[in-house]
C-alpha cells in the first residue's frame, strides 16, 4: 500500500478537518474530537471544545501538531505528535498525564505522541507504524533525544485505544520507563 505522510501544516487544514468529520475517532461513541485537547501554547482561557471551527484555528495557528497519512489523495490516518514540554498545560495532559514524571530539561527534546486516529478500513495495516517511523525519523532531524508514548495497558478496542499498543512501540525500540495505574509511559532514545 503506497501510503504518502504529510507533517501537518496550516495548508492542510482543511484536510484535517474534513478527515475528523467524517472519522470516527472513537467509533463506539462515534465521537469527533479534532484531537484539540491535545494542542500547544494555547492560552488557559481558550475553549478547546471539540468543533470544527477550533480545530482550524488551532492547526492555522500551529498550535496542534503531527502527521497525516494519505492513500490516493484521500487522509486515511493521523498521529498527535507534540513537544511534550509545550503540552504539559493542555487539556488532555491535565486529565491524565499530571502523575507521570516530567523533567523540565528532558521535556523540550521529547516528542510526544499523544493519539493516533486511522480510518476503520485501515486499521491493522500498518498506517500507525509508519506514522510512528516519520515521527521519530522527523524528531531526531530535528534534534530531539526522545520520542515517548502514553500506552494503556487494559484497552484491547482498536477504536477506544487511540493511543497505540505497546507492542507495537516495542518493535520500533521503545522500552517502558514508568507505569501508573493503567497507562505506560514508554520511551525511545533517539
Amino acid at each position: 500500500m503506497n501510503i504518502t505522510i504529510k507533517k501537518l501544516t496550516p495548508d492542510l487544514a482543511e484536510d484535517y478537518v474534513h478527515f475528523f468529520n467524517t472519522t470516527p475517532h472513537n467509533e463506539k461513541h462515534n465521537m469527533k474530537c479534532y484531537c484539540v485537547c491535545w494542542a500547544s501554547n494555547v492560552p488557559e482561557d481558550f475553549d478547546v471544545s471539540p468543533n470544527e471551527t477550533v480545530a482550524l484555528q488551532m492547526v492555522r495557528n500551529g498550535n496542534l501538531q503531527g502527521y497525516l497519512a494519505y492513500f490516493d489523495g484521500r487522509v486515511i490516518g493521523w498521529v498527535n505528535a507534540n513537544t511534550k514540554s509545550e503540552c504539559l498545560k493542555c487539556l488532555g495532559w491535565q486529565w491524565g498525564r499530571t502523575a507521570y514524571p516530567t523533567d523540565s530539561e528532558i521535556d523540550k527534546y521529547t516528542k510526544s505522541i499523544f493519539c493516533f486516529t486511522i480510518a476503520p478500513e485501515f486499521q491493522r495495516k500498518g498506517i500507525a507504524t509508519q506514522l510512528l517511523e516519520r515521527v521519530c525519523r522527523d524528531a531526531k532531524e530535528n534534534g530531539f533525544r526522545f520520542v515517548e508514548v502514553y500506552p494503556d495497558k487494559t484497552l484491547t478496542n482498536e477504536s477506544e485505544n487511540f493511543v497505540g499498543y505497546a507492542n507495537m512501540y516495542e518493535k520500533q525500540g521503545f522500552t517502558v520507563y514508568y507505569e501508573t495505574g493503567n497507562r505506560r509511559v514508554m520511551r525511545k532514545e533517539l
